[in-house]
């Protein structure tokens, strides 16, 4: 594949999904791309392009490849250990309820893992969980609780899967109070907007293919998402070298918090500039 072949099937991948591959590192993703079409046996990228435009199955599996929809109940199971014993407790010695984003959720373990805790740790809480990704297909998955495989579960203790899950023929389903919990709403990282006043937010191995000025830019608009001391969740392959220039501090491999600010000057009606507590007149 050379870069004009790459520009035509750029084009075409946002004019199909909306998703835009400009954010990616370009010589990484030309060569996923490059051993993917391969794979698929097709001659080139044109007659890809061609297929994935009258293909919907083909264009979803492009889609799957591209956004890593790679998903798991307690994946990464030492990180969620010290979410579930030390970041969602401390969060929850600030607030009763928490307000809480996935970013990224590809088939909703990720959100429903979350909603299991609090289920546990703040069961009497009014929690409200968002749960994004551009994936319609994951989406809809998610949203119906599953079916999720004995590979989704592998991390999952029996107890939990007993009290949690129901079993079906298709594989297992979570329970309908969870599915209740989860706000899952189809949003793109690169273009939408991004809600504000969050507690935690959980974004993980979604942006490891991406360049570093988008990966920043990215961070800047979690970290203005965030309450002060909210945190933000990585993935452990990633890392956050420029954590305190984003105002962030690092509690640990995959955890940061925002350092919060007690005063703020703001400008009054009159013109006059005022200091106050929590940044309110």
């Amino acid at each position: 594949m050379n870069v004009k072949e790459y520009d035509c099937l750029k084009l075409k991948v946002k004019k199909l999904t909306g998703l835009s591959l400009d954010a990616y590192k370009r010589e990484q993703m030309m060569r996923r791309l490059d051993g993917y079409i391969n794979r698929g046996g097709y001659a080139g990228v044109i007659p890809f392009c061609g297929t994935i435009e009258k293909d919907s199955e083909e264009l979803q599996m492009l889609m799957n490849f591209l956004t890593i929809n790679v998903s798991e109940f307690y994946r990464d199971a030492e990180q969620f250990k010290l979410l579930e014993t030390r970041v969602i407790p401390d969060l929850l010695s600030k607030s009763k309820s928490l307000n809480i984003w996935s970013a990224g959720c590809s088939i909703g373990a990720e959100p429903y893992t979350v909603a299991m805790m609090l289920a546990e740790l703040s069961p009497y809480g009014k929690h409200r969980i968002l749960a994004t990704d551009l994936d319609d297909q994951s989406l809809d998955r998610a949203q119906a609780g599953g079916p999720y495989s004995d590979a989704h579960l592998e991390q999952v203790t029996s107890g939990i899967k007993l009290k949690n899950f129901v079993r079906s023929d298709e594989g297992y389903v979570v329970a309908t109070r969870f599915k209740k919990m989860v706000d899952f709403r189809r949003h793109n990282l690169l273009n939408d907007r991004f809600e504000k006043g969050f507690d935690l937010i959980m974004c993980r191995n979604v942006t490891i293919y991406f360049t570093e000025e988008t990966k920043t830019e990215l961070n800047r608009k979690f970290v203005d998402s965030l309450k002060a001391d909210g945190v933000l969740f990585i993935g452990s392959t990633e890392s956050l070298l420029d954590a305190q220039s984003l105002g962030l501090k690092r509690i640990s491999t995959c955890f940061f918090s925002k350092v919060g600010s007690t005063k703020s000057t703001e400008t009054t009606p009159g013109g006059a500039k005022v200091t106050t507590p929590g940044g309110r007149v």
